[in-house]
């Protein structure tokens, strides 16, 4: 008979080991999924993790890894220090829909003109944007006690709703024939987010993502402040004692998750994407969780499963494109990833026993 048995502390070995684990029993599961749709799931797993990487047309996929990586890590670090104090930010969606909008909105308004100065305004409004939409969560738990998973979630649909009304209407196009959507920022030289190296995938997001994660990891090392959000998350009474305001602490962190998270939708809109429309959000927000509890809630963490995530994203297209996978299974896939690491995360503060039933004379 298995019987759980608490350890005494928190295995370190499997505080790490329980996301590899979970990546493998996902697609394991993954596979049994395919099958069940009809489809090769070796051919499947082979398409998601390895042809993007070492296929035939690698050379195009692997700068995409770090396209659709940065949003994901930029958000995911973010998130985590929240996360670590726990502070619940469930609407980063929300908060990159309308990062992008400012943002965008700033570069339109400037069009045609001209400018260096032009960009960086537009990086400042879509952090601004972001940190705005997440302090009305914060200032609402803070004023009124609310629940900050609520109101984050309620306002990504908010945000959804703006994001429509926006690009079918201020925001749409007067050249565009009639079509939803914004001018092209990537035809627009000072608003546009073009790669730094030409076909590496490197732009500015993928930088301020490699500095988030620089940035978190200092802070939750080295600072006073970071030492207060682990603090906080590990031993609230013990953080009161210590003299730590909470109000402070929420208002830091959601603040930051929802500046991080602006800046991503920021860069999106004037890079890859190009153009405010109504498909604009495609759930990176949410996305984002996943990333972060697969990373463990750590920087570098973070930063390898923003780029495993991103795989699963490109690989995704790819099974859907070659295999015919429905877009439905490839999502069902990811979400797997965070119930797995869920279910397995127990080894971390249990051990498996196996106990011999007695026998009843």
């Amino acid at each position: 008979m298995l019987r759980f048995e608490k350890r005494p502390q928190p295995s370190q070995v499997w505080t790490y080991l329980t996301p590899l684990l979970a990546v493998v029993i996902t697609m394991i599961a993954g596979a049994a999924l395919f099958a069940a749709l009809g489809k090769d799931p070796v051919a499947a797993i082979t398409t998601i993790f390895w042809e993007p990487l070492f296929g035939e047309f690698a050379f195009y996929y692997r700068p995409q890894l770090l396209i659709k990586g940065a949003p994901l890590v930029l958000i995911a670090i973010g998130l985590s220090l929240g996360f670590r104090a726990g502070i619940w930010n469930i609407g980063a969606e929300g908060q990159y829909i309308i990062g992008a909008l400012t943002g965008a909105g700033v570069g339109l308004a400037f069009y045609p003109m001209e400018s260096w100065v032009i960009f960086p305004l537009m990086v400042l409004a879509g952090a601004l944007g972001g940190w705005i939409w997440a302090m009305i969560p914060a200032i609402l738990k803070l004023r009124f006690g609310t629940n900050e998973i609520l109101v984050s979630l309620m306002l990504v649909y908010v945000a959804e709703k703006l994001l429509a009304a926006m690009a079918l209407g201020l925001m749409k196009n007067p050249e565009g024939m009639g079509f939803p959507g914004s001018r092209n920022l990537r035809q627009y030289e000072s608003a546009h987010n073009a790669e730094l190296i030409t076909g590496s995938g490197m732009h500015w997001g993928v930088v301020a993502a490699m500095i988030a994660v620089i940035f978190a990891y200092i802070l939750l090392n080295r600072h006073i402040l970071g030492y207060h959000i682990r603090l906080t998350g590990q031993a609230p009474r013990a953080a009161r004692f210590a003299g730590v305001n909470p109000a402070r602490l929420v208002l830091f962190c959601l603040g930051t998750s929802g500046a991080l998270a602006g800046l991503a939708g920021m860069f999106e809109v004037a890079g890859p994407a190009g153009q405010v429309s109504i498909d604009f959000n495609v759930g990176y927000g949410f996305t984002a969780i996943i990333v972060a509890f697969l990373g463990r809630l750590h920087p570098v963490g973070i930063l390898l499963a923003g780029l495993l995530m991103a795989l699963t994203y490109i690989g995704g297209e790819l099974a859907q494109s070659n295999l015919g996978l429905p877009a439905a299974a490839i999502q069902l896939f990811q979400g797997m990833l965070l119930f797995f690491l869920l279910a397995v995360d127990v080894l971390t503060n249990y051990r498996i026993r196996l106990s011999r039933s007695e026998g009843v004379a």
